[in-house]
């Protein structure tokens, strides 16, 4: 169930990784620890501050947001997506719109949870670059190949703090 047109040769980051918890295990940190794992930072977060929130809400359309509190009056919430997927424990696909997308732009996150050995291979696919214009400021003046490289990249990083956080869960 895309949301996106059909992916186009160099259109798509994918990352894969190893963790040593099994596919539920992987599906919980990846869907319910997201804040705890996912990294800090104007690079990686829309919002600034140490008190800002990164969530994916249950189920089907769920919400995939982050939010800013400075008090139960002053909240600030931007959405990143919906949730087109949810298959616990194998598979989860949402939206992804930057702040900076107008409304008809968005591309798409997919993330596989396949057993594998003693563990789990979690595979992140981010496609649909190609319906975002080409000078679109998210694409920070790159050609399109560079852009997907950095893009992919960008997710290494965050895919690094999840096994970071899975082994955290693992021997703690």
């Amino acid at each position: 169930m895309s949301t996106v047109p059909p992916t186009l040769p160099g259109d798509q980051s994918t990352v894969t990784v190893s963790v040593s918890v099994t596919p539920e295990e992987a599906f919980v940190i990846f869907t319910q620890d997201i804040d705890l794992w996912w990294r800090r930072g104007p690079r990686f977060r829309g919002l600034t501050g140490d008190r800002t929130l990164i969530h994916i809400e249950p189920g089907l359309n769920g919400r995939v947001f982050e939010s800013y509190s400075l008090n139960h009056s002053d909240e600030r919430i931007i959405e990143i997506g919906r949730t087109k997927v949810w298959e616990p424990p194998s598979r989860l696909l949402f939206e992804w719109r930057i702040s900076n997308f107008a409304p008809n732009e968005r591309t798409e996150v997919e993330i596989l949870f396949v057993a594998s050995g003693a563990g789990t291979r979690v595979t992140v696919i981010h496609r649909g670059w190609h319906a975002i214009r080409q000078d679109h400021p998210a694409r920070h003046g790159l050609p399109s190949a560079e852009f997907i490289r950095m893009y992919g990249l960008w997710w290494g990083d965050q895919m690094s703090a999840f096994v970071l956080r899975t082994n955290d869960i693992k021997t703690g």
